[in-house]
């Protein structure tokens, strides 16, 4: 539907700001007051009638001016030549490589004494308007994947606790077809996000191969207009996909209308329709959502006449990359540096990596059941993931044979080190080394332990002697008795001995009891 109709002053306003000053469409809307769509379609119009500035002098008239942006509707049937059918054109221009030319080819081939070219890229423009007017950007089929979050969401009931959180929307379109994915989430975390990537593609049946999505954290570590830097994690999922991620840039809701009207659409057919509508469990909200969802995608649209369904198997099904054989298994990503003792720490469990990495900045990847290390692209070292904390997993291959490299630290310097503090350290620190596989996996409890003789001088010697009696060989136990003060009570040990009751008159003797 066309705009409303401008005073020409305005519209001339349009024109000038539009073709002299250069300015954008919301700039010009802003300028004279009108709405941003609105100026779009006289934008649209300007460019359609070919106009330049300064403008000729033919079009000095109101009148010329109009009947060049507004031309009459054309009655174009009235000669007997067959229209084509311009919803199968419209959805044809959608697929990959497919031009105007060739369709009118087509077209000529059925009818021969059909349209000119020229004639049938104007009445497609004029069949079109209303549509262009609002979809500015063409996508071709299978090209593009719009993802984005809801910012509105429905309450889930806790049946145990009767506590409620929020459940928003993760919303996938496809750019040509419209087709429609839509599920019900609680967390907006790393693991969610990717989780529902690898459900709605397979919702979809296959892979965009150019993912646009917004700049949340759990994408975009670093927004960037030109070179925004993506969560290493979701850059590995584009990776097993095949595909390529390009993030709307910041504040340009343009980049990614297409999901901004999915996100809508969502919240209008889904959100509202629940409303009324109490939920305990997201397994429940799960299954009203994707009934809805169903709903949403089988629904005919308007102008086209079909459904999102309907089109996606028309268009845009073949033209979407294959599936992979094998399903993307989540993965963590951290980038440490190697310290002396060679292990880098994961979740609180410690993997070796080859000493001649120490000081050097190492990636690590770790899926459910691996652990890898890489170094400047290349693999260096493989584990079995480990979910114990505190705990060490070493590769006999990775420790260093005779004189370390690069560490100066040796497990009798360390305690040489010690006996400066005093005896009682130097036994504790000697207890821990030797309570290890591996001596150096020892070196940073020794070594923390030795440094709180910095805090604690006079103290650490007691600390130390109580945690060798109680064998807790560790450095948060030293730590605890120093904080909780256990160094000033005497030991078992050390206590005085009563050998015999003292005299009182409420004592009862043994004889009391015959």
């Amino acid at each position: 539907m066309a705009a409303e109709r401008l005073p020409m002053r305005k519209l001339r306003e349009i024109v000038r700001l539009r073709l002299q000053a250069g300015l954008s469409g919301r700039a010009i809307a802003r300028s004279i007051g009108v709405s941003p769509s609105t100026a779009a379609e006289y934008l649209g119009r300007i460019q359609l009638a070919g106009l330049t500035w300064p403008l000729p002098s033919e079009l000095d008239s109101d009148e010329a001016l109009d009947a060049r942006l507004f031309p009459a509707e054309k009655a174009p049937a009235v000669d007997g030549r067959p229209l084509p059918d311009w919803v199968r054109v419209h959805a044809e221009l959608r697929k990959r490589h497919v031009t105007k030319m060739l369709l009118w080819q087509e077209y000529r081939e059925v009818h021969p004494d059909g349209y000119g070219y020229s004639q049938y890229c104007e009445l497609y423009q004029q069949w079109a308007r209303p549509l262009l007017a609002t979809m500015r950007q063409e996508h071709r089929a299978g090209e593009k994947c719009f993802i984005d979050f809801s910012g509105d969401g429905l309450d889930v009931v806790n049946p145990a606790t009767g506590e409620c959180r929020k459940a928003v929307l993760f919303v996938a379109v496809l750019g040509a077809s419209n087709l429609t994915y839509v599920e019900p989430v609680l967390e907006q975390d790393l693991r969610t996000w990717v989780g529902c990537h690898v459900r709605a593609f397979e919702y979809f049946g296959g892979v965009a191969p150019v993912w646009v999505p917004d700049n949340p954290k759990v994408a975009v570590t670093r927004p960037d207009k030109y070179d925004p830097e993506l969560n290493p994690t979701y850059s590995d999922l584009a990776q097993h996909y095949g595909a390529a991620v390009v993030p709307a840039r910041p504040r340009r809701p343009r980049d990614k209308a297409k999901v901004e009207a999915a996100v809508l659409l969502a919240e209008r057919w889904v959100l509202a329709v629940l409303r009324h509508r109490t939920f305990y469990g997201m397994e429940e909200f799960r299954e009203a959502v994707r009934e809805l969802n169903e709903r949403l995608n089988n629904r005919p649209m308007r102008r086209l006449k079909k459904s999102r369904r309907q089109l996606y198997e028309e268009m845009e099904k073949a033209a979407l990359k294959p599936l992979p054989a094998v399903a993307y298994e989540f993965t963590q990503w951290a980038r440490p540096k190697v310290p002396f003792d060679y292990h880098v720490a994961l979740e609180e469990h410690f993997y070796s990596v080859p000493y001649q990495l120490l000081g050097q900045q190492v990636d690590v990847r770790a899926t459910e059941g691996t652990v890898e290390v890489f170094h400047r692209g290349r693999r260096v070292a493989s584990h079995l993931r480990s979910r114990e904390k505190g705990r060490y997993t070493t590769v006999a291959a990775h420790m260093p044979r005779g004189h370390r490299e690069y560490a100066e630290w040796t497990p009798a310097r360390i305690v040489s080190y010690a006996r400066k503090v005093g005896p009682q350290t130097a036994a504790l620190v000697e207890a821990i080394l030797e309570s290890r596989m591996h001596p150096e996996h020892g070196f940073k409890r020794c070594l923390g332990i030795i440094r709180l003789h910095d805090k604690y001088p006079e103290r650490l010697e007691r600390a130390c002697a109580r945690a060798l009696h109680f064998r807790t060989l560790t450095y948060r136990s030293v730590v605890a008795i120093l904080q909780h003060n256990l160094d000033a009570q005497p030991l078992p040990a050390d206590a005085p001995k009563q050998l015999s009751l003292p005299r009182h008159g409420n004592i009862r003797g043994s004889t009391y009891y015959h």
